[in-house]
């Protein structure tokens, strides 16, 4: 789990206005916190199933924000990639 100055650390950094939290910029960031943290637990703990199927359920939800914003607006899909460093 990511704490939460970590997290409101990650909403400060990718809000779009000053009361913004829920934005699907903050949402993939979240998310994307989430999974690189998630992803070294299981480089140690490798038969951890069940947090793999979470982990795999947040990459899913994670694309589905992406594909969004890049239907909505492809400007800040970009951003978005370049800024976490997320492939395509």
């Amino acid at each position: 789990m990511i704490r939460k100055d970590e997290k409101t650390a990650v909403i400060q950094a990718n809000r779009t206005h000053e009361t913004d939290t829920g934005s699907p910029e903050v949402q993939i960031a979240i998310l994307t916190a989430r999974i690189n943290e998630l992803t070294t637990h299981l480089k140690v703990h490798i038969h951890d199933n069940h947090s793999r199927r979470g982990l795999y359920k947040m990459i899913g939800k994670r694309r589905k924000l992406l594909d969004y914003l890049m239907a909505k607006d492809i400007e800040r899909y970009r951003a978005i990639i370049a800024k976490l460093g997320i492939r395509k």
